[in-house]
């Protein structure tokens, strides 16, 4: 470590030091101070904690630096965040290049520089090159996390492929970087991966979780590679990258109707578990805003748990205690005796429309191909009954209620507003929320 960054980090701790003492000074804790719990764990019980999981920054193909960008989601009301930079974990000494001041990488330091200071912002010319040093997760968390208010995840990419098929998966709570591993086809890619990150959870004691990404990012995952690999427990029904293609097109399904394919199959004929799905940014792009840009914003979660931390917030991912948005906040969730409850928090001037979606017991499961211009079947998601994923009740109520027939294998809802996304993944979306599977 050069004499520099030395006096840096000694600067920065009596800083540090300095302030500790002004604080326990001027708000001193007596005997009986000491024994009340900490706000952080204050909570009468549980509730939804605001969160993304998807973020790229310089440490891969991202365009601005990590504190930067965890502090846009911190100040955007978040609670946590997960940066998931491509097979990389935010780690270890790296330099970045930045070849002129005009330059992206260029303009991203002057805010960098006006937002921290050139006392923490390290600089240096190598070999006639202005470079700046990339921070680890370890060494700026501690600027932005706050119990109770901000978390930051540690997790990465494995960003795959098998032939010309990308194959993705976040993996969320990491301790040590997953390396890509190669499959046989796209389902054994998937599950060889997956498998790594359970491999890691049961070797370190972390809970950590795996999840399958834009599965239509050049259409690269089918359902039937999804189906019956039992390792995905969670994917993307929505992601906030214009190029991923949630809504498919005319020969491959939408996301969300491959949900329901997957949610029929599993449970109506391979008695597997369900699958998650979640919302997320997938964001690359901090300072052009826009339809069409990689932007934050788009999509997250929101989990409940009685506290905020990554273990907490992994478990309520695992028990299906969380929902998806683009906008729409829910209040309440609930499951009581054969009823689906929703409490849906509106704001003013905006109507809500919520949907069941449901497939019901005896629906057909078989499919078939589609085919192309010459009658060869195309290497896509087959043509399923249009009985998968029906609407089976619709509500225009803030509280809106599902009652089981018995008849479903799985009941989800989805919430649509009629306020326009302020910046969508595409042009005309409104803002939505999905819930998770209920079976009966």
């Amino acid at each position: 470590m050069g004499k520099g960054v030395r006096s840096l980090f000694c600067l920065l701790g009596s800083v540090g030091m300095l302030a500790g003492a002004v604080y326990w000074q001027e708000t001193p804790r007596s005997a009986e101070d000491a024994s009340q719990p900490l706000p952080a764990v204050q909570a009468s019980g549980p509730r939804f904690w605001k969160g993304n999981l998807h973020t790229h920054s310089f440490w891969s193909d991202g365009d601005d630096f990590p504190e930067m960008i965890a502090d846009w989601y911190k100040r955007h009301g978040y609670h946590f965040l997960a940066l998931t930079d491509h097979n990389v974990l935010a780690e270890g000494e790296r330099w970045m290049d930045v070849p002129g001041e005009e330059s992206p990488r260029g303009k991203a330091l002057k805010k960098y520089l006006v937002r921290y200071g050139e006392r923490w912002v390290e600089q240096r010319t190598l070999e006639k090159k202005a470079q700046v040093r990339l921070k680890p997760l370890r060494e700026f968390r501690s600027l932005l996390e706050e119990p109770a208010r901000f978390l930051l995840i540690p997790a990465e990419e494995i960003t795959h492929k098998f032939a010309k098929a990308p194959v993705h998966m976040n993996a969320l709570n990491l301790r040590d970087v997953v390396r890509p591993l190669n499959g046989d086809g796209v389902a054994e890619t998937i599950q060889v991966n997956m498998r790594s990150v359970a491999e890691q959870r049961k070797r370190t004691g972390w809970p950590m979780i795996a999840v399958l990404n834009h599965p239509n990012f050049q259409w690269g995952v089918r359902a039937e590679d999804v189906v019956l690999t039992e390792e995905v427990r969670y994917f993307e029904v929505f992601n906030g990258h214009p190029g991923v293609k949630n809504y498919g097109d005319a020969t491959h399904v939408s996301t969300e109707r491959m949900w329901d394919i997957l949610l029929a199959l599993r449970l109506g004929k391979h008695r597997l578990p369900i699958i998650y799905g979640l919302a997320t940014d997938d964001a690359h792009g901090y300072h052009t805003f826009g339809v069409g840009k990689v932007n934050p914003g788009r999509g997250w979660v929101m989990v409940r748990a009685p506290f905020l931390s990554a273990e907490a917030m992994v478990h309520g991912l695992e028990a299906g205690d969380f929902y998806a948005s683009t906008g729409v906040v829910l209040k309440d969730i609930r499951r009581v005796d054969r009823e689906v409850r929703l409490s849906i928090q509106p704001e003013k001037g905006v109507k809500y429309r919520t949907q069941f979606i449901a497939t019901s017991r005896g629906t057909s499961l078989a499919s078939e191909p589609y085919l192309d211009k010459d009658g060869k079947p195309l290497p896509v998601t087959g043509r399923f009954s249009a009985e998968i994923g029906k609407v089976v009740a619709e509500s225009e109520d803030l509280n809106p209620v599902y009652k089981f027939t018995g008849e479903e294998w799985y009941v989800r809802a989805k919430v649509i507003s009629t306020r326009p996304h302020p910046n969508p993944f595409a042009k005309g979306d409104v803002e939505v929320a999905w819930t998770q599977p209920f079976v009966p």
